[in-house]
């Protein structure tokens, strides 16, 4: 459990310093809510809203809509993650 906490924060990390190809890769290799969630935010970061969409959907835990800004919801996710 503490294992993908830490591989989700170092996701969000390298997301947020504009290293996406290196946080996708961790996320897609964690199958929880939470790293659907971000995974669901990288892929609005790139603009492909579809398949964002997806991720959200697997993840249960938000929508396309609930974050307009996708940097501030990472940090809400990381925010999460420490709870």
């Amino acid at each position: 459990m503490i294992e993908f906490r830490k591989e989700c924060i170092n996701a969000i990390d390298l997301a947020l310093s504009g290293k996406w190809d290196e946080a996708h890769l961790i996320v897609q290799e964690i199958n929880t809510s939470f790293a659907q969630w971000i995974h669901a935010v990288l892929h609005k970061i790139e603009g492909d809203e579809s398949n964002s969409r997806y991720w959200y959907n697997r993840s249960g835990l938000k929508t396309y809509e609930s974050f307009e800004n996708p940097q501030y919801e990472l940090l809400v996710i990381k925010k999460d993650l420490f709870e």
